[in-house]
């Protein structure tokens, strides 16, 4: 057998008082292609700068072969020295091996020119991955490669490392990716590193097997120390010297019951859609939008309806943001129409984290939300409807008291996302607006998310790349593919791809289109409205003019509500114009619901 590339023996570490690895032993053998996965705070980023060289153990030893090279990359690298993103991504290589950089820069997609004191995160994250595939070592050590990358780019990624002879040990939350390129699993878990040498797909498997082990050894020892303790009290005066041995086997159980840690739960997530929205969610006509004289969407027309779960999906750059923030009215467009539906009570996980201070405290996250602030109660936040004490709502989504005053810069990047999950998840809502919503989190929490959402009750829109969760929870696909097109698929990603393969999509089973070019008129070519009746026909042309009136004046009720002093002042015109705007809300969604189920009916008949 080769020599081991790197091996790790009985490393010892304490963070904070507390022991995070004790007696952990690790060998990685030329040729190893392991996942290490554990929930988000077990150690798996401290775990990996340890096999780097960049964290010291208090105990154990690393032993490193001379002349085995080892590579990191790191998730927020420190770029400071370099002035740009392709110096930084070249500073290790030998003079005239700049091309490699260029390679990789053009399978990750950015531009090596771009100065570092512009970058955003996401590029100065894909230039690190660069400087780790151009430099070439023989142990990979990736930790989250495919975050802020596109499909396209991960695709690559997952190429290029299967053609790769190199050692790797990787930590990503993209099931897929871990599927495609691991061949052994290394399990950190309360401070334990277990192995086993089998693809990623046996993982969840393995972990539940040992959980049930530990569960039913757990019970046995409770049942032996619950007959000891009753022989201790029942039997033990009339034995005192002779048994001071099973009494200290008996302190020896108790023992080894405290020394057992307990498993982190799965975090309280909960969502609630509140109130139903109207049928109709977003309809976009012929929409088109540009920047900096750049076309980004051309002619797009999409009807989004309640309950769809729609993939928003395309390069980095392609239009997927601006897509996502017209079809919620939060951008207009250059040409064309936005039509929103009733009723719509929205909530958005923004992949950018700007809704989070790093210098507020987790507590102060929570309570300084408007949304979420209880008027005169600084220890509580509104939670769907009801107050609950702010610390035990971070319990819910798995954050120690301790944890409560820290500030949020202190988190991990899963910790983040478990923060910003439970803002949005405290409000009720219809529409819910995810953003890249899988960067950071583990498998354990995703597997929650996904049962959440599709259990949910409302409207989705997702953006992510990562096509396990697309292929999860997405009932339709919206494909940004170049040139400011927006086709729509039936299904999640594989079925987005299985479609295009075959050179044609299916009908989407979302309500949300993109209609075909009408055919030139024919002498004998029916009419769009052959197939209703007279009376249909007519209450069809005229529905769009009492919906639109219908919308002005809940416009002004909406304002005249709005005064806080209304129902003081003129209480009796306060309850009219209350009773008159839930009258109109309910007028509009008939209508709206009427008008959708002849516009069908009319369409069906073409």
């Amino acid at each position: 057998m080769a020599a081991p590339l790197l091996q790790l023996s009985d490393i010892a570490l304490t963070f904070g008082g507390d022991p995070l690895f004790a007696g952990l032993g690790l060998t990685v053998q030329p040729g190893d292609r392991l996942a290490l996965v554990g929930r988000n705070g077990s150690g798996k980023s401290t775990l990996m700068k340890l096999m780097a060289g960049l964290v010291a153990a208090d105990s154990g030893a690393v032993t490193l072969p001379q002349g085995v090279r080892v590579g990191y990359m790191e998730q927020d690298p420190d770029l400071s020295a370099h002035a740009t993103l392709g110096d930084f991504a070249a500073s290790a290589l030998d003079p005239g091996e700049e091309y490699r950089v260029a390679a990789a820069a053009e399978g990750l997609g950015f531009d090596p020119v771009t100065p570092t004191a512009t970058a955003s995160g996401g590029e100065r994250r894909r230039a690190a991955l660069a400087k780790l595939m151009a430099e070439a070592p023989e142990l990979m050590l990736l930790d989250e490669p495919t975050n802020h990358l596109d499909i396209g780019a991960v695709l690559w990624l997952e190429e290029t490392l299967r053609a790769s002879r190199a050692a790797m040990v990787l930590i990503s939350h993209d099931r897929a990716f871990l599927r495609a390129l691991a061949k052994g699993t290394l399990w950190l878990d309360r401070g334990t590193l277990r192995r086993q040498d089998k693809g990623y797909d046996a993982f969840e498997a393995w972990r539940d097997k040992t959980w049930d082990e530990e569960d039913t050894a757990r019970h046995k020892l409770d049942r032996k120390i619950k007959a000891e303790a009753r022989w201790a009290v029942e039997g033990i005066s009339a034995r005192r010297t002779r048994n001071q041995g099973r009494l200290r086997a008996l302190q020896s159980l108790r023992e080894e019951r405290r020394d057992m840690i307990a498993r982190a739960g799965t975090a309280a997530m909960a969502l609630d859609a509140g109130k139903k929205s109207g049928r109709l969610v977003s309809e976009l006509t012929n929409v088109s939008k540009t920047f900096d004289g750049k076309l980004i969407l051309r002619d797009v027309s999409l009807r989004l309806m309640r309950g769809d779960r729609v993939a928003l999906v395309g390069p980095n750059g392609a239009g997927k943001t601006t897509l996502l923030k017209i079809l919620t009215g939060e951008l207009a467009p250059d040409t064309g129409t936005v039509r929103l539906g009733t009723g719509l009570d929205t909530a958005v996980f923004d992949q950018s984290r700007a809704a989070l201070d790093p210098d507020m405290s987790l507590w102060d996250s929570l309570t300084g939300s408007p949304e979420m602030r209880v008027s005169g109660r600084a220890d509580q936040v509104m939670v769907r409807g009801q107050p609950q004490h702010v610390v035990g709502y971070l319990k819910d989504f798995l954050f120690s008291e301790a944890q409560a005053r820290a500030p949020v810069r202190s988190l991990s990047g899963g910790e983040k996302a478990r923060l910003l999950l439970a803002r949005l998840m405290a409000q009720p809502s219809n529409l819910l607006v995810l953003d890249e919503p899988t960067n950071d989190l583990d498998i354990e929490t995703l597997d929650l998310l996904q049962e959440l959402i599709g259990d949910y009750d409302g409207t989705v829109i997702v953006v992510s790349h990562d096509r396990d969760f697309l292929d999860r929870v997405a009932t339709a696909t919206v494909a940004l593919e170049g040139d400011g097109r927006a086709v729509l698929y039936a299904g999640g990603w594989s079925d987005y791809r299985a479609q295009r393969g075959e050179g044609a999509a299916k009908p989407a089973s979302a309500a949300a289109k993109k209609p075909a070019p009408e055919p030139a008129p024919k002498p004998q070519a029916k009419s769009r409205a052959e197939g209703l009746s007279f009376t249909e026909a007519h209450r069809l042309k005229e529905l769009p003019a009492r919906i639109a009136r219908l919308e002005a004046e809940i416009g002004k009720l909406t304002q005249l509500l709005a005064d806080p002093e209304l129902f003081t002042r003129e209480p009796a015109k306060f309850a009219k114009a209350t009773e008159a705007l839930v009258a109109r809300q309910e007028a509009l969604s008939a209508a709206e619901e009427e008008w959708l189920l002849l516009e069908e009916k009319a369409e069906t008949a073409r």
